[in-house]
């Protein structure tokens, strides 16, 4: 009897630390070729924002991007010739935050070519919207001691 408990007991666990269907779901969807089509901000104006560490907005709309969810890496790749052009390494996360909502905390990590993080910085962001065809991240800032919302959008090109 002891037996038969202990292996009712160890299979409740081994289930129930599962990765979540909804998070299983989403990593199906997010799979393939997305393009990042445009960048918008919580308050009119106009900023210098340099999102990921990286390059400002205008260099990051158009860019394309490849999402490998058996093994959470990806490459984007700015295709703006007015800016530092080329393919951009990272490992991502999809946390799953409030299943009724379907807000995931996304996490993406900048990486060197053989997957190693280039230094400690990672960026935290919610994954608002994720359809077969489209996605939004957000990601709030302060900006003077306010909140500031940064939209990016994303549209599927292909699997």
């Amino acid at each position: 009897m002891k037996k038969v408990l202990a292996v009712l007991l160890l299979a409740f666990v081994a289930f129930g630390c599962g990765t979540p269907k909804t998070v299983k779901e989403s990593k199906r969807v997010i799979k393939g070729y997305w393009s990042l089509n445009n960048i918008s901000y919580s308050e009119s104006g106009t900023y210098n924002v340099t999102l990921l560490n990286d390059t400002s907005k205008e260099c990051f709309e158009g860019s394309t991007w490849r999402f490998i969810p058996n093994n959470n890496t990806g490459i984007y790749t700015v295709n703006n010739g007015n800016c530092p052009t080329g393919d951009r390494n990272f490992i991502f996360t999809i946390q799953e935050v409030d299943p009724a909502t379907g807000l995931y905390d996304f996490l993406l990590k900048p990486t060197m070519k053989r997957g190693k993080p280039d230094d400690s910085v990672g960026f935290r962001l919610n994954l608002t919207q994720l359809t077969e065809n489209t996605m939004r991240w957000e990601q709030t800032v302060s900006v003077e001691g306010a909140p500031f919302t940064i939209y990016m959008n994303f549209t599927k090109i292909e699997e």
